[in-house]
């Protein structure tokens, strides 16, 4: 078992499928790092694996409450703040890793699009050791997924953990992402 493993998302809102791929990981390390990557997405660079991940419809959460969200979510499901800490992950900036993510750091990481394959190589060829939990081509929760659901008032609850669900509400992240998606 590793001492330190990471695993990195940006939880534009953090879903059951986030959290069983995080609860995956942290059974592989004594002590897990979860990076929120684009943690300031107003200045995260254009992706071409992914050329939705820096619209502002695609990141209605700041880091602070995806942060709170992925926190809560976790201790919901029976870690403690001692086997997690939640960090920047600076995936679009892979010079700037080394200030958050220990060197020798095991990255985990799963692959359902082009995306996850291009975010392997890139941890890879900057010398971090990498371990694919599982690769998949069905993506059946996306965080687009429940925006959109969210958007054009259908049920949602289901797709995320209970204190996501109570999060987002708490916070009307729910009516900024409407707002967003009105284009208002």
């Amino acid at each position: 078992m590793e001492q330190f493993g990471a695993v990195c998302g940006r939880f534009q809102i953090f879903h059951s499928d986030h959290l069983n791929y995080v609860l995956a990981a942290k059974e592989r390390c004594e002590h897990l790092i979860v990076g929120i990557t684009s943690p300031d997405s107003s200045v995260a660079p254009a992706e071409q694996a992914d050329a939705n991940r820096g619209k502002a419809e695609a990141n209605p959460c700041t880091y602070y409450e995806r942060m709170k969200m992925v926190e809560g979510t976790l201790l919901e499901a029976g870690l403690t703040r001692e086997d997690f800490d939640i960090v920047p992950f600076p995936i679009g900036r892979p010079e700037l890793m080394r200030f958050y993510i220990p060197d020798g750091t095991r990255i985990f990481v799963t692959i359902l699009d082009e995306w996850g394959r291009c975010k392997t190589d890139r941890l890879r060829d900057f010398g971090y050791p990498v371990e694919v939990l599982w690769e998949r081509t069905d993506k059946v929760i996306s965080s687009s997924m429940i925006r959109r659901c969210i958007i054009e008032d259908r049920p949602w609850a289901q797709y995320v953990p209970p204190a996501t669900y109570r999060y987002v509400l708490q916070k009307k992240i729910d009516l900024r992402i409407k707002e967003l998606g009105s284009g208002s």
